[in-house]
This record gives structure tokens, sequence and C-alpha cells, in this order.
């Protein structure tokens, strides 16, 4: 219970439970589908998901600002690749949030002559743009960790063992394959929180390509990568330690 007060006291805290709550519903809604007698309860869950829809676009309102402060401190960053991924990421992160801004408003009736879905199909564009330059940040970290394993004497004798006492993984993959994966496993053993944001993004990624029609699935692939990216997202707040840097 105190764990929830501390997380229901943020403002991104509420945001995380609330869209945990919502991808829920869409993950429950789609495995009652075919379920004839429990139209109530579908029509308790379909509520329930708006209400937390709308409930995060309120929350949400302040995050354009955010995220522009971000961008303006990530463009001093002195790696070039970081600067360039999460400046412009920032920049797309703020126009996500303006759209979904202007339709909050349009919902409440405050701005009507705008076209509700063109402006939804922008939101997802800049959310979509938004992720790849997150996952490519992933990817680049990733990279940068295992460079920097490769390099070290214990980690490369630590590596020729596990490659002698593996010989049944050799028969089925290259040794050099094999190597890359124990580095991958040993770069995200070391620095979880890369692992963390990478899973999270790869699950947040098929949301709005299922809505642009990039990769279309279903309400149960895009509900349960919701619940687990939100799920991912409570638990950086519960241990900061494990939320990516910068």
């Amino acid at each position: 219970m105190d764990t929830f007060v501390k997380i229901s006291n943020q403002s991104q805290g509420r945001d995380r439970i609330f869209r945990a709550t919502q991808y829920a519903c869409a993950l429950m809604k789609y495995l009652l589908r075919n379920s004839s007698e429990r139209k109530k309860l579908l029509a308790k869950l379909q509520s329930l998901e708006s209400s937390m829809s709308s409930g995060r676009k309120l929350l949400r309102l302040g995050n354009t600002v955010s995220a522009i402060e971000t961008a303006k401190r990530t463009i001093h960053l002195a790696d070039p690749v970081l600067n360039l991924c999460l400046t412009i990421a920032n920049i797309n992160r703020a126009l996500y949030f303006l759209c979904d801004n202007v339709l909050w408003a349009r919902s409440l009736g405050l701005v009507r002559d705008i076209d509700a879905e063109r402006w939804s199909r922008n939101a997802s564009r800049f959310y979509f743009v938004t992720l790849v330059l997150n996952l490519t940040r992933d990817v680049y970290e990733t990279s940068q960790m295992m460079a920097q394993r490769a390099r070290d004497k214990h980690m490369q004798e630590r590596m020729r063992q596990h490659l002698n006492q593996s010989p049944e993984v050799a028969e089925v993959l290259v040794p050099q394959l094999d190597a890359f994966l124990f580095l991958l496993q040993e770069s995200f053993r070391a620095n979880p929180a890369v692992a963390l944001d990478t899973l999270k993004n790869i699950c947040d990624l098929f949301i709005p390509m299922n809505h642009l029609g990039i990769y279309k699935t279903n309400g149960g692939v895009v509900g349960f990568c919701g619940l687990v990216s939100s799920l991912l997202g409570i638990v950086t707040l519960l241990k900061p330690s494990l939320k990516i840097k910068p």
C-alpha cells in the first residue's frame, strides 16, 4: 500500500497507473471478445478504458513544455549520437503531446473544427519516430557496452571458458553468434537499465505501428504490450537506478 501511495503521489506515477489500467482493460476486452454472456463486463471495461485514457490526457497537459526543456538539455550532450537521437526524440515527443492536448480539448468541445482522425494519426507518427530514436539510442548504448566488455581481458577469458564449456551450443550456433549473445547477456546484466528501456520501447512500438498500419496486430497484442511497458515504467519509478540516463 505504501508503494502504491508513493507512486500515485507523483504525476508521472499516476499516468503509469492509469496507462497500465487502460491497457489491462484492452487486453481483457480482447480475451473476452467471444463471450456472449459477458457483455455487461465488456461494456464496463470499455468505459473504464475510456476513462483512463481521458484521465491520462489531463495528466499530460504540461508534458509538451517538459519535453521541450529536456530537448534543450540533451542538445548540449557531448556524445554526438546521444545528442542527435535524444534531442530529435524529445522534439517529436513534444509534438506528440501537443497533438494529444488538441485531441483532449476537442473531446471536451473546446475545439471543434479539426479532423480528429488526422490529429490522432499525426500523434501516432510523432510517437513512432520518438520510439524509433529511443531504440536507436538503446542499440548504440548496448553496442558501446559490448565493445567495452569485449576489450576487457577478464571478460575475454570468461568468454573462452563459456565457449569451451558449451560444445552442445556450438553445434547449433556458430561460435561468433554464441560469443555475441554471451556479450549481450553480460552487458544487459551489468546495466539492467538499458535492458529494461530496450524492452519497454520494443513493447511500445507495437502501439503506433498498429494504428498507422505499419504492422497490423490486434487488440490483444496492443493491450499486452502496453501493459508490459506500463509495468516496466512503474518499476523504473520505484527504483530510479533502473531508469536509463541521460
